[in-house]
This record gives C-alpha cells, structure tokens and sequence, in this order.
C-alpha cells in the first residue's frame, strides 16, 4: 500500500487533537503539513457531550453541533475547517503499530504513515466488565459511554426499552451523570457501586451525600457497598438482570457501567518512558524519544503546583496540554522559548439541575460551607481542602461564572487559614475577597 509522509502527525481523534489542530493552524501550519489519525468517523468533538445533553430526551445535541472547540467558548471546527486549512483528516482508520525510532506507523489495513513529529493523543479506554470475566457481560443492552459510536447505540436502546429499568453500575461521573440522564429519560433508575459513598476519588462523604440524597429524591435507588457480579438474558441474548455480590438480583432492561479507563499506551510500550499509568513527559509534553509528544489523559506530566508527577483524565487538560505541546513544538522551531506548563486541576459535572465545580488539590482537612439541604429549592454550598495550613482545593455547587473563578483563585493562590471554624463561618465570602 502506498506510504503517506506528513511533518506533524497527532495520533487519536478526540478532544486534544482538535485543540492541537486549531493552535497548529494559529501557529501557521503550511497545507499538506498535518494529519489527524483517528479510528472514529467524524471529525474531534467535545466528548463530555455525550453523557450530557445527546442523551437528552427532547433538545438533544447532535454534531455538527459540539465539534470542537465550542465546549471552550471557541469556533466550532467543522470537516471544512481543515480542508481550508490543508489538515488531512483521516478518519476510520485505526493504528495497530507504532515504530518509533523508524517514525512510522501502521493501520489495521495495512497503510503506512510517516512522521517528523508525533503527538500522541490516543486518549483513554472504558475498562469493560468482560476484562474481569464477569459472567454475562456480554449480553446484548449493556452499554459503556467513550465515544459517539457508543452513545447511538444507547439513544437506539433508550428508544427501544422506553420506560424500562435501568442499573448504572458505578458511582463516579459517568455513574452520576448516566443515572440522572436515564432518570430524565423516565426510567426506573438503580444505581450499584462497592464505596462507602460516589465519587470517592473527589468528594467527602458531607459532600456526596449531598448527591445521594439529591438522587433518592429523584426516585434513583442508590446502592453502596456491593459490585455486580454477573448478568442473565433473556432468549434474545438482552440482559434482563444483574446479580450483585450481596446476593440481590435487580431487574435491567438497560445498564450503563461506568468503572473507569485505563491510558491507551499499549502500542508505544517498551519504546517510550512510562510513569504511573501513563506516558512520562516535561513540562512541554515531550516524552523520552526525541520528537515525539503526549498529551491528555496519558501524559504523566509535571504538575508545577505541587511540585510532582501526575496524570489528570479530564476535558480540561486534553485541551490546555495539546496547545501546549504545539505551542512548544512551534516554538522549539524557530529557537524561541515558552513558559512551562502551569496546570490548576479543575473538574466539573452536571446533571439535573446540578452544577459544580472543583479546583485544586482534594487532600488534608476540610470544611463544608452554605446550604447543602437537598431539598432546597436552590441549594449552594462548597467545601474547602485545608493543608498545612493553606487552602488548597476547592468545590462550589450552584455557583455563579464569577463565584467560580473565586474558588479557583483560591485554589491557585493557596491562601493560609488562622481557623477552620472560622473558614466554614466565612464560607464564600473568603473565596470573593482573596
């Protein structure tokens, strides 16, 4: 098959090659210079969409509407966009080696592509239930959410089993925020996940209470403490239940499993530096092999703030590290230098009516602030992260664009605290006036 040779190759599809594309374009990428190699069909979209508003009932998002970079506030990149800009956007086509030192790479048709520059933005993957030989797991109407692929299927299977049960099985994000989508769809919702409370990795047991409740209320069944331990179908091969480890058996026309992603590094491993999961990098994304770049969910980086090494999955960061990367492959060009990477870790969720935001570092004590009663008409409250004491990290539901970026400033300023009770007292107003 013939050879394609391009300078640039952003390798993966998804939010942080858009981002990358666009900045590449501001750079002043000359025509026939880049390529975008991505095993989804369509051109890079804003991926939070799809556990949002593509499951809506009524209003639904569609694309073209959420291709990047709206999801910033920026243009919206439609396929036009790099043909204007003579970016080569090759869709479908999935690459199944990658050989480093000769620069090439290899899709599952048999196309060889070569580079002078390689940024590496293949993202995460869904861990699935089968990887853990979870009995039935196979069976037809259970649904993982990573990519557009998969939420047709699930707005297809919603259609299908109108007014049905659901079981969502994990309590993190995709776990809250399908399980209110699901619930809005009308269906009987249960939720199973083995912690104490949701989103353990983020929230306190105060603040994620807030949620369960929140949710009980909406008539979601919230059950902690127990996994599920395998599925049985119907004649059909759909599932119909799901066995829990505790012994119970919940009836399921639908389930959703949300029990996280692994960094897709497989085809770079043994030839690039490997760190907590992810691939190693500096503070402008270049890996341990000279010319080539990783940005997103599985850059290990360094987070300055903090003075270590960490891997941050979120929306966010896809965005910021791939302009990055370009900012700094473009500049190492021309002899020129940019600052290094600054990174706040920020993560944000909606669903229902719900809002919020978090910045910073969630570890040492903490405070909860404002009004967290669930049945509040408009509940606001927030939490700090105290250490050391410095405020570290912190979490605003129901907040304003304006209060938002108050507890950010926080975050990033890391101002010290006399008292904690003094802190819970103050509440918001200590963020409005750093």
């Amino acid at each position: 098959m013939a050879e394609k040779s391009f300078k640039y190759v952003i390798l993966g599809g998804g939010v942080a090659a858009g981002y990358a594309a666009r900045e590449f374009a501001k750079q002043g990428v000359q025509p026939g210079e880049l390529a975008i190699i991505s095993k989804e069909a369509v051109a890079p979209y804003e991926r939070p969409a799809l556990s949002k508003a593509y499951l809506f009932p009524e209003g639904a998002a569609r694309l073209p509407g959420f291709h990047v970079c709206v999801g910033s506030g920026g243009e919206r990149l439609l396929p036009e966009w790099y043909k204007e800009k003579g970016i080569e956007l090759i869709l479908s086509t999935e690459i199944v080696k990658a050989d480093l030192p000769a620069k090439t790479l290899v899709s599952a048709a048999g196309e060889t592509f070569k580079y002078q520059i390689l940024i590496i933005a293949t993202g995460s993957t869904v861990i699935r239930l089968t990887d853990f030989g979870v009995q039935g797991a196979d069976a037809k109407n259970i649904f993982y959410l990573r990519e557009i692929d998969d939420a047709d299927k699930l707005v297809e299977a919603i259609k299908a089993k109108k007014n049905g049960k659901a079981v969502i099985v994990g309590g993190g994000y995709i776990g809250l925020e399908l399980g209110a989508i699901m619930s809005i769809n009308n269906f009987d919702v249960s939720m199973v996940f083995p912690e104490p409370w949701c989103m353990p990795r983020l929230f306190t047991s105060d603040i994620a209470a807030f949620y369960e409740d929140y949710y009980t209320n909406k008539g979601i069944k919230i059950i902690k403490g127990t996994v599920a331990v395998g599925f049985t179908a119907d004649s059909n091969g759909e599932v119909k239940e799901v066995k829990l480890k505790d012994g119970r058996v919940l009836e399921a026309d639908i389930v959703v499993v949300g029990v996280g992603g692994r960094p897709l590094t497989t085809l770079f491993k043994g030839q690039v530096e490997e760190e907590k999961g992810g691939i190693k990098t500096d503070a402008f994304f270049k890996t341990s092999v000279p010319n080539v770049y990783a940005v997103g969910d599985l850059a290990t980086f360094p987070l300055k703030l903090y003075n270590e090494l960490r891997r941050v999955e979120h929306v966010d960061h896809a965005r910021k590290s791939a302009e990055q990367a370009v900012k700094a492959i473009k500049a190492s060009e021309e002899g020129k230098s940019v600052d290094e990477y600054d990174y706040l870790p920020y993560f944000y969720s909606r669903s229902f009516d719900l809002s919020w935001q978090f910045y910073g570092d969630n570890v040492g004590d903490t405070v909860i602030f404002g009004d967290n009663n669930p049945k509040s008409p408009k509940a606001k409250f927030g939490s700090y992260w105290i250490k050391e004491g410095k405020v570290i990290g912190a979490f605003l539901e129901g907040g304003s664009a304006e209060e938002n970026q108050a507890i950010a400033k926080v975050a990033k300023l890391q101002p010290s605290v006399q008292s904690l009770d003094a802190l819970k007292s103050e509440g918001l107003s200590f963020a409005s006036k750093i």
